[in-house]
């Protein structure tokens, strides 16, 4: 059985995404991409929730078409296109690109998908992420933490009513100052 990974860009002060949603303060060059590729090409199914589904699902199904994106980011293309998604809304009617709608609550659901896929499941978005950190069903973080302080915005991590042991697996500094932090829950 797989595990359930949580990883996303967040600013030195631990927000995944700038008030208003934006993400243009992350630094994505061609190195931080190609491992991100690995990130995804390595997991079995994504659990997306609404808003990071809109904003991946905007973009990266035509992007392996577009002759203006460089190869790494075609190469992405191409894997997330594949990759099986189950997106967790109460809002959306439907979905495309190899995706689900989820059926049941989160936590219920995991235990299902679990079952159904042979690998990692990677879980993105803070909002979802937060009922599985909460319940302690999150078995690695991956925070790609980016050379910026935003002062406000989405945080990484959900408020805790006790705090959640964790063991530093790895770390890696990228060229750009893009430093990995991976932890394995305890």
């Amino acid at each position: 059985m797989g595990r359930l990974v949580y990883a996303m860009n967040v600013s030195l002060d631990g927000y995944a995404a700038a008030p208003g949603g934006s993400l243009d303060w992350t630094v994505v060059d061609e190195e931080l991409h190609s491992w991100w590729n690995d990130q995804v090409r390595g997991s079995a199914a994504a659990l997306y929730g609404r808003r990071i589904y809109e904003t991946m699902s905007a973009y990266w199904p035509t992007a392996a078409d577009d002759p203006a994106a460089p190869p790494v980011m075609r190469e992405f293309a191409a894997i997330w296109n594949a990759q099986p998604k189950i997106v967790f809304s109460r809002t959306l009617a439907s979905v495309a690109w190899n995706s689900r709608l989820a059926a049941e609550e989160p936590a219920d659901e995991l235990t299902r998908l679990k079952a159904e896929f042979d690998g990692d499941l990677e879980v993105s978005g803070p909002t979802l992420a937060a009922e599985f950190v909460r319940r302690g069903l999150v078995d690695e973080y991956g925070l790609v933490v980016h050379p910026v302080i935003l002062g406000d915005g989405l945080p990484f991590f959900p408020g805790l009513e006790r705090p959640a042991g964790l063991r530093l697996t790895e770390t890696r500094t990228f060229g750009s100052g893009v430093v990995l932090l991976r932890y394995a829950a305890r």
